[in-house]
């Protein structure tokens, strides 16, 4: 009888233990089929984010078509070229106390520049810089500029008597405005469309310079604006101010465009009188999108953004929107292949939670671990004990991302470089060609901005590359504007008399 009790116990022991094992089997299998599609949906992502130097030549070659087309008329060309109405540069020879306004995203600063002339150089740099409430963003045109204009005034008010100007002259203001606005003058444009987030209809149509200075009538303010720029017109008059081979300055923040110094009988859309200079600068806005590598995730972004089909080049390569598209494709891997367990982590589903600046730690991460992976996978999207291969994973998606845009990019910069002729050698020219960059994007995303130079670079082969450099412009936006309106203020020709 016991014989028989002791088989019985270690059959039902034995059955227990296939039932386990066929259990860890499953599971196996099943964890294995979730990872095959997850690297399944990864190498379908890179494979469609591919940039080969081929295709980068074709997306520079497409640009400079699309920069001749919309020079020659308005509205001829996919790709928005604006005159900006600058034709002098600063030369350094500039002397006194200049503003600059500079709205260019989410925050705008203010900046007082006392400028020391020749032999002075810049004397004084003093700025504050204001975060807009998101409520505003897509409010009224009276309430953002009444905003700032109240924030301007109350930077002014704190200044000491040594700022103080003599009477009957006004202060004069540079406005870096970094949307797209179609120029009328050196100091008047309309607002063509908002980017980046804004969406305010009353303000389209309207002269962005008239607007700012009814609202600092309305708080008493008696200045006025010399110079309106956008953030890479303002750039490249810093960068201009520094190194006087400036002949490019491109913007890779939230939002990404460029301006360059091109020959004022290239624009045959010009028609006022030729510059003294023979130069006019002009601005070039990421609105096309031919030859683009762009994935599901990228139509399905635009589609929902506040300006479908447009600028989506910039989609692409700017800050805005690199950490969307990542999130998108893992939100695609959690939803499909399970990639962080059975329940799809809810947070991954709110559209732009994951920022350029955390996806850019994230890639950046060289501990062995990727313990900020992990911290940052957890604080943002409350994703709780991923595991290495997870966040190795991760680290991959970022990079494939990053990669697309700063090759892209390094692409744009090539079209302008073969537009104006410095895409080869030329006999005596000893003069390098400088490209001021500046925005956030390109200053703090280091595996970014270190693969846009790498590959501009390869792009250009070694001789050439050799006679362009690539400085970064700190700050040039706000010193730029104050600089323009130095160089453009009435009463700098009545005291050269």
């Amino acid at each position: 009888m016991e014989k028989k009790v002791v088989v019985a116990v270690v059959c039902v022991a034995a059955v227990a233990g296939a039932v386990a094992a066929a259990a860890v089997v499953k599971r196996k299998m099943k964890m294995d089929r979730r990872w095959a599609k997850a690297m399944e949906i990864v190498k379908e992502m890179q494979e469609k984010c591919g940039t080969p130097i081929g295709k980068l030549k074709q997306v520079a070659d497409a640009m400079v078509v699309e920069m001749h087309a919309g020079l020659a008329s308005e509205g001829g060309s996919k790709l928005k070229m604006l005159i900006s109405y600058v034709d002098n540069l600063p030369t350094g020879d500039e002397k006194g106390l200049f503003y600059a306004l500079d709205l260019g995203g989410t925050n705008f600063r203010v900046l007082r520049v006392q400028l020391g002339g020749k032999d002075g150089g810049l004397v004084n740099q003093e700025f504050t810089e204001v975060s807009i409430p998101p409520n505003l963003m897509i409010g009224t045109s009276d309430a953002l500029f009444d905003y700032i204009a109240a924030e301007l005034a109350k930077f002014i008010a704190q200044e000491g008597q040594e700022f103080e100007l003599p009477p009957g002259k006004q202060r004069e203001l540079g406005f870096t405005f970094s949307f797209p606005v179609m120029q009328t003058s050196i100091a008047s444009g309309t607002l063509v469309r908002w980017t980046k987030g804004f969406s305010i209809d009353d303000a389209v149509g309207l002269d962005v310079v008239e607007e700012l200075t009814k609202a600092m009538k309305r708080q008493g303010l008696d200045m006025r604006v010399s110079a309106l720029v956008n953030d890479t017109v303002g750039t490249l008059a810093g960068g201009k101010y520094s190194y006087k081979g400036v002949a490019v300055a491109v913007i890779l923040g939230t939002g990404s465009n460029a301006a360059y110094v091109e020959s004022a009988q290239a624009i045959p859309k010009w028609h006022g009188d030729l510059p003294k200079s023979g130069e006019m600068v002009g601005k070039v806005y990421c609105s096309w999108s031919s030859h683009l590598p762009l994935t599901e995730y990228d139509h399905a972004m635009d589609n929902e953004s506040l300006n479908p089909g447009e600028q989506i080049f910039e989609k692409l390569i700017s800050g805005m929107y690199l950490g969307e598209i990542v999130r998108r494709v893992l939100l695609k891997m959690a939803e499909e292949a399970a990639f962080f367990g059975d329940i799809v982590p809810p947070k991954l589903k709110t559209p732009f939670i994951l920022r350029t600046p955390d996806m850019s730690a994230m890639h950046n991460d060289t501990s062995s671990d990727l313990i900020l992976v992990e911290k940052k996978l957890k604080d943002i999207l409350e994703i709780c004990n991923t595991s290495l291969q997870a966040r190795k994973v991760v680290v991959e998606l970022c990079n494939i991302v990053a990669t697309r845009g700063s090759r892209l990019a390094a692409a744009g910069i090539l079209g302008i470089l073969k537009k104006i002729g410095k895409d080869t050698v030329k006999d005596g020219d000893e003069q390098k060609t400088v490209i001021a960059m500046d925005g956030g994007l390109f200053e703090h995303y280091s595996e970014y901005s270190k693969c846009l130079e790498h590959t501009l670079d390869e792009l250009l082969g070694e001789e050439v590359s050799k006679t362009i450099s690539i400085e970064h412009a700190s700050d040039g936006s706000g010193l730029g504007a104050a600089l323009l309106a130095a160089s453009h203020s009435p009463y700098l020709e009545v005291e050269n008399c």
